[in-house]
């Protein structure tokens, strides 16, 4: 069913977010059946990645891996703060939804947080071969997705015109580049109490 939307919104985005919109999104069947594991994804394949492949600043270094508790400890911290991050957009969106003029429910937000997120999770799994110029490319290629579904979802998912929907899009954008930050900033925080990678 995943896989079925996100290729529906690839291929057809207007269809597909109508259908979706249509689904019955009740709290729990978007955390257990969505949250829960898709932000797993990225944390799991580059937990394998920085244990198991390692990565190389040049052709002749050896292979730089992390240890395997280490890497852990970062893996369930990025699952968290990625699920945290779909949680809190959702609250946002549904939040902001009343000012752009539609009744938005939590669930239903939450839905299209999740769903417009979906590229960007998946492009989780080049974790699992960690070459910069390989984690660059498939992660811009699902950023840029991510951005295209939000401003193409949410006129149809929200059912407002698109003049305003583009508005009350880029709210959202602005809103995910804040949380960013603010994650990037408690990264320093953490690893400079100690927290930081640990190599082998």
């Amino acid at each position: 069913m995943i896989i079925g939307h996100l290729w529906g919104l690839i291929v057809h985005p207007e269809r597909e977010w109508k259908l979706i919109r249509k689904e019955s999104h009740g709290f729990c069947r978007i955390f257990l059946g969505r949250i829960l594991w898709l932000p797993a994804i990225p944390a799991v394949s580059t937990w394998y990645g920085t244990t198991q492949v390692g990565w190389r600043i040049s052709d002749k270094a050896d292979a730089v891996r992390l240890s395997t508790d280490s890497a852990l400890w970062m893996a369930v911290l990025g699952w968290l703060a990625i699920s945290l991050g779909i949680v809190l957009m959702g609250g946002f969106i549904q939040w902001m939804s009343k000012t752009y003029g539609t009744r938005a429910t939590y669930s239903e937000s939450l839905a299209f947080s999740c769903y417009a997120a979906y590229p960007l999770l998946l492009s989780g799994l080049a974790g699992v071969w960690p070459a910069i110029w390989v984690l660059m490319l498939v992660a811009l290629t699902g950023i840029a997705m991510a951005v295209w579904l939000l401003f193409s979802g949410l006129p149809y998912f929200m059912e407002i015109p698109e003049e305003r929907a583009f508005i009350y899009a880029s709210s959202v954008l602005c809103v995910g580049l804040v949380m960013v930050v603010a994650l990037m900033m408690l990264t320093v925080v953490l690893w400079g109490a100690g927290m930081g990678p640990v190599y082998r």
